[in-house]
């Protein structure tokens, strides 16, 4: 197949590279790819070397007319059974872009759950737009909510995790002494964004019911963490001392390499976290609420624990639990690990897009 993909390339290696890794295994399974993307984005040297073409030509607005024209020039010189957009930015000027050529097929990919609804002009300007034939969701449970909100070819809308290839995460620990943590410490490691719906709140209020366990320190890593009703919720705990404010970090995977558990206590809108998977990847396991797709990652009570949204109780629960053994600890990560390698592997997620792809070509639709 000849497939078109419309992405952007600009954020940070490790977290465009499932997705442009992807692409390079399709090219490696035989078929064709041009990548219209930011030129400067330090992933096109390594799309160049395996064979891709790169378009530098990113939209600078959801509809806009250059880069309309460019990719209709670009439809009309070479033919595409498949274009693929990737976000709010691409999705309208690759559909607006595709209108009268029939043959071509457009797929569109969505991350997260919530925010797309019929009664949102907006909405068919991306997902929702009738030059639109197939959309691929990151979590079962992203293909849930949309296929609440298409109108036509549910059918269309299918569920393909993320790849990935544990050599990506593999780091080494950061000495603890770096962290102000003794050697001793139990770790409790929380990657987010500082918003509400990342739950951080029920997660610090979870530490006031394990105050008594000494040597329990919490990690917070993220921007903006440090809010005045977090820094509440911390002096309040009974282990102000032990809760630490990490704000944004580049080293967060040498963190969750010293980290004992790994917890995503988000209450709403979640895709599929990627930190839980370098958390599973690492063998540290996870402790996921069940919004969105976290839950989907792991076996509950197996590979990780899965615990109501809102419930501080809980997760003080499994916290406790993991900290009673290191072996129960190294078990579970371990299991979490191969379930990486057994459920969500680079090659099987380029097999299955083209699958898809091959399913919405040969459709008359």
């Amino acid at each position: 197949m000849n497939i078109l993909i419309f992405s952007s390339y600009k954020d940070s290696w490790n977290s465009v590279r499932p997705e442009a890794e992807m692409f390079i295994q399709m090219v490696k399974l035989g078929h064709t790819l041009t990548i219209v993307t930011q030129g400067q984005s330090e992933y096109v040297p390594r799309f160049k070397e395996n064979g891709i073409k790169v378009i530098d030509c990113y939209p600078t607005k959801k509809v806009c007319c250059k880069t309309i024209k460019t990719l209709r020039n670009e439809l009309k010189s070479t033919h595409y059974d498949i274009v693929y957009a990737m976000n709010s930015k691409t999705i309208p000027n690759a559909a607006f872009a595709c209108i009268g050529f029939k043959n071509t097929k457009m797929v569109t990919y969505r991350g997260t759950v919530g925010g797309l609804y019929r009664y949102d002009p907006t909405a068919y300007l991306t997902h929702l737009h009738p030059r639109v034939n197939g959309i691929s969701c990151v979590a079962q449970a992203v293909t849930d909510d949309v296929k609440k909100r298409v109108w036509i070819h549910s059918d269309n809308v299918v569920t393909i995790y993320k790849g990935h290839d544990l050599s990506w995460y593999q780091a080494q620990p950061i000495e603890r002494s770096k962290l102000n943590l003794p050697e001793d410490a139990i770790v409790v490691t929380c990657i987010a964004n500082a918003r509400p719906s990342k739950g951080v709140h029920v997660l610090l209020d979870s530490a006031s019911q394990l105050s008594d366990i000494e040597n329990l320190h919490f990690l917070l890593i993220g921007r903006d963490m440090d809010t005045e009703k977090n820094l509440a919720l911390a002096k309040s705990s009974g282990m102000k001392e032990r809760i630490h404010f990490l704000g944004y970090r580049k080293d967060v995977p040498e963190i969750l390499a010293t980290s004992d558990m790994q917890i995503q206590p988000s209450v709403s809108g979640e895709g599929l976290p990627k930190t839980i998977i370098e958390a599973m990847s690492m063998a540290v396991p996870s402790i996921v609420t069940t919004t969105g797709g976290g839950k989907e990652l792991l076996v509950d009570g197996e590979s990780g624990y899965v615990v109501p949204v809102n419930d501080s109780a809980s997760i003080s629960e499994k916290i406790r639990l993991l900290c009673t053994s290191e072996e129960h600890r190294k078990s579970m990560g371990k299991l979490a690990q191969q379930r990486v390698i057994n459920n969500f592997s680079l090659q099987d997620t380029a097999q299955l897009h083209l699958n898809f792809f091959k399913m919405l070509s040969d459709r008359n639709i």
